[in-house]
């Protein structure tokens, strides 16, 4: 069995939309786009780094998939998060995509995001990493099927955007399993399923 990891940028109120541009995810009239890029530095790229450090297939929201497109596919910058990134298995969870041919190596999970993840985890395989795709992680949690979440948790707040949570989530505990802070202020902190 695979175990789901899912990554996400956060803020101190829980904002997890439009992390890297500012026109990355306007849905909901969002303002804020671009939050999280002053707070990048070389913590951060190294803890990132150690994470890609073992292979493992990507699992996306159809959105999350689209916008990484424009940012990864087809790149020959030499950064090792490119080549990661095109390397990988990328399944695509969605309901209206007719192929996923855009990008290298990706699979379309046609269906129900839960049911078609829980057959994907439950084969053999690589485990799963999940980057952003905040829809599909508040599915798969809520269905018990995120086993860890390396939380990048910024140290500042938004007032309005998508949160990580909206409304109650379902009684889970984790326990922290490591944590590093950025030169930033960034938390990066792991969590795993107990």
């Amino acid at each position: 069995m695979r175990t789901i990891t899912a990554t996400l940028s956060v803020t101190l109120d829980g904002v997890v939309q439009g992390l890297g541009r500012p026109d990355e995810d306007t849905r909901g009239g969002f303002t804020h786009g671009g939050w999280g890029g002053q707070y990048h530095d070389r913590v951060m790229s190294q803890e990132m780094g150690r994470s890609m450090a073992r292979p493992t297939d990507m699992l996306f929201g159809r959105r999350t998939w689209e916008d990484f497109i424009g940012a990864w596919a087809g790149r020959t910058d030499g950064n090792p998060f490119t080549t990661y990134m095109n390397a990988a298995t990328k399944y695509v969870v969605s309901r209206n995509l007719k192929d996923v041919d855009a990008w290298q190596n990706s699979i379309l999970l046609s269906g129900e995001a839960v049911e078609t993840v829980a057959g994907l985890k439950a084969g053999a395989g690589k485990d799963l990493s999940v980057i952003g795709s905040v829809s599909l992680v508040r599915s798969l949690h809520a269905a018990g099927l995120i086993d860890r979440y390396q939380l990048l948790i910024h140290p500042l707040t938004l007032g309005s955007g998508t949160r990580l949570f909206e409304g109650p989530a379902p009684l889970t505990e984790f326990e922290l399993t490591g944590s590093v802070p950025t030169t930033t202020g960034v938390i990066i902190a792991r969590y795993a399923r107990r």
